[in-house]
């Protein structure tokens, strides 16, 4: 359940009006979704409605209608014919285009963000990866998938005006609700800590160590698993495909 934004009326009839921290209500709308899709906490294929998503927001349909407007062209959700949107499904092309798309922007994002990285930032990248393994102890799923976007986030973002975050956030906001299904599978496995090895690559300034530790933090189990799961998920819909089909020549 997506929660109410705080100082608005629950019955949807709050202004669309500027916040009071300055932000206007459209932009808090599109970043607690967002926050929700990059969490995972709305799953691949799972429709959305304009009104169900201000009932629980505790909105109006406008700042909802724009906020959905912004995700679509991010392709974080595709509209349906029905007035719906949904998280888009995922594919085995899709899911190996969007790995090897995140390996190559976030490799050269890191290794481009490496000279910026000071003293200050690795300590907050090292507590960043304490509270990971702290959420990863407690099996939070919700903490984990926010703080491991922090953690990368806080790397590229290190170099000013960098053209490739934008990039890249697209990129995790088109697998996340994917991903998290996938760590739900790897619940149990060994995997090893990359994090470690990327801020040690930091603390070393070792470029090629770097890229070689975020591309294995990508790749870490979720492509195996990934693959598995879309393959699982297709078989599953040509059973019921031809169970329906089944069905309807027995009516006929």
């Amino acid at each position: 359940m997506i929660p109410a934004l705080g100082g608005e009326q629950a019955d949807g009839a709050a202004p669309d009006g500027l916040a009071r921290d300055g932000e206007t209500l459209a932009q808090k709308v599109f970043l607690q979704l967002r926050a929700d899709i990059l969490a995972g906490r709305i799953g691949p294929g799972e429709s959305l409605t304009i009104r169900g998503l201000a009932e629980g927001l505790g909105v109006s349909a406008m700042p909802v209608r724009e906020a959905l407007r912004r995700l679509t062209s991010e392709r974080a959700l595709e509209m349906q014919d029905n007035r719906r949107v949904r998280i888009p499904p995922m594919s085995i092309e899709r899911f190996e285009e969007l790995l090897h798309a995140r390996v190559t922007l976030e490799t050269e994002a890191a290794e481009r963000a490496l000279p910026y990285i000071d003293r200050e930032r690795l300590d907050r990248l090292r507590r960043i990866d304490r509270a990971v393994e702290e959420a990863s102890r407690r099996k939070d799923l919700d903490q984990w998938m926010e703080l491991n976007f922090q953690f990368h986030s806080c790397i590229y973002e290190a170099r000013p005006q960098s053209a490739l975050v934008p990039l890249i956030e697209s990129l995790w906001l088109q697998i996340a609700p994917f991903m998290r299904r996938a760590l739900m599978e790897i619940e149990g496995h060994y995997v090893e800590d990359r994090h470690l090895e990327a801020l040690d690559a930091i603390e070393a300034r070792n470029r090629i160590g770097l890229r070689i530790a975020i591309e294995a933090d990508i790749r870490d189990g979720i492509s195996h698993i990934g693959n598995q799961l879309i393959e699982s998920d297709t078989r599953k819909s040509l059973i019921a495909v031809k169970s329906r089909r089944r069905r309807t020549e027995r009516l006929g």
